[in-house]
């Protein structure tokens, strides 16, 4: 039932778009639409009316249409592949001229050489939007994977910050970090995750390092956990010793500017109006200058969901069920460094929920 309410809505939003298919191939978009995260060479046809069908691997195809309920047409490799055999499909629903709308970033040319021998090519369309907007509200399933998610990343932020000393790695605490999530049911990072410290805070996406931790200096840990194809992401920053007044100052500046953005975000605004909220709060302060235009984004099965985009003049509508991460930003000063501060964020119909249930303030140790 979870997964025809999700092809209903989607089908709902192509009739809007026009269109009389979707090809789904990207991994993402298998998991929303399947329901399975072990996913090889497989694809799925959404018509605008009528029943969605898979197409996969011969071998498999008995599995996928028992878990998903959808009309699996399994593929011969080597004489046929998961390309001609869409092809095929698609002829099977009767379009003449069929508008198909597909993830311009993930159909590969094999694929793409097989619907425009079969098809008219003016009929393709990009329609990785659509899938997003759709995505952006989500069921209780969702809610209840990305809620233990963010439990499991709460875990690895906890056991990176006990390891914290002296004389320890980035790679170090990481390793803490990632340990204590697979044990707590974490299939893996949905991002390459980050533990930066000194000047190298100022990075915008590092790798971890061989770098000891010294003290006076800030630690970041900025860990993602993924539990059932779902993602939950989160940011902390740890001062070992005595750190520089303006970096406390500031980390306590991008702490008001997230509850003022947390504040403001319910259903019914733009998410421009949300980042202004926050926004707000920096530009007072005269760090403007050194800040990104956008504070936040939806999280899903990506970590970075493009659907909403909080960012300075977004017209994207909130709305209850959306989940977001808030506040992605540092003030990215040179001498300062980039304390950070990051949670995922449930938008309820009246409250919103905070999923990574850490402590926010500055940790100091």
């Amino acid at each position: 039932m979870i997964l025809k309410n999700r092809i209903r809505r989607t089908q709902e939003a192509m009739t809007q778009r026009e269109l009389d298919l979707l090809l789904v191939v990207g991994r993402e978009n298998l998991i929303y639409f399947t329901g399975l995260t072990q996913i090889e060479c497989m694809a799925v046809l959404i018509p605008k009316e009528g029943e969605a069908c898979a197409v996969t691997l011969w071998l498999d195809a008995a599995y996928v249409q028992q878990e998903t309920g959808l009309i699996t047409y399994g593929y011969l490799f080597p004489k046929e592949t998961v390309a001609s055999k869409v092809v095929q499909c698609i002829q099977k629903y009767g379009y003449d001229r069929p508008r198909i709308g597909f993830e311009r970033y993930y159909v590969d040319f094999a694929m793409y050489d097989a619907l425009r021998q079969a098809f008219d090519e003016s009929n393709f369309y990009g329609a990785g939007d659509l899938f997003y907007k759709v995505r952006s509200i989500k069921d209780e399933q969702e809610i209840s994977y990305i809620k233990e998610a963010a439990a499991i990343v709460c875990r690895g932020v906890d056991a990176a910050i006990k390891a914290v000393r002296p004389g320890v790695t980035e790679l170090d605490l990481l390793a803490e970090a990632e340990y204590a999530m697979l044990k707590a049911g974490s299939t893996g990072s949905p991002f390459r995750p980050q533990v930066i410290s000194g000047e190298r805070t100022l990075l915008t996406h590092p790798c971890s390092s061989n770098k000891q931790i010294n003290s006076g200096e800030i630690v970041i840990i900025h860990l993602g956990a993924n539990y059932q194809g779902y993602c939950a992401k989160m940011c902390r920053t740890v001062a070992l010793g005595k750190v520089p007044e303006e970096q406390v100052k500031v980390y306590q500046l991008l702490l008001e500017a997230q509850q003022r953005a947390i504040d403001a975000l319910r259903p019914g605004v733009t998410a421009g109006s949300v980042d202004k909220a926050a926004r707000e709060i920096i530009e007072a302060a005269g760090y403007q200058h050194h800040y990104l235009d956008y504070v936040g984004y939806g999280v899903g099965i990506r970590q970075s969901e493009f659907y909403p985009i909080i960012g300075k003049g977004r017209t994207e509508i909130i709305q209850a069920g959306m989940v977001v991460d808030l506040l992605l930003p540092t003030i990215y000063r040179p001498g300062i460094g980039g304390p950070r501060v990051t949670d995922v964020i449930l938008v309820g119909d009246r409250s919103n929920e905070i999923l990574t249930n850490y402590p926010r303030q500055l940790i100091q140790l």
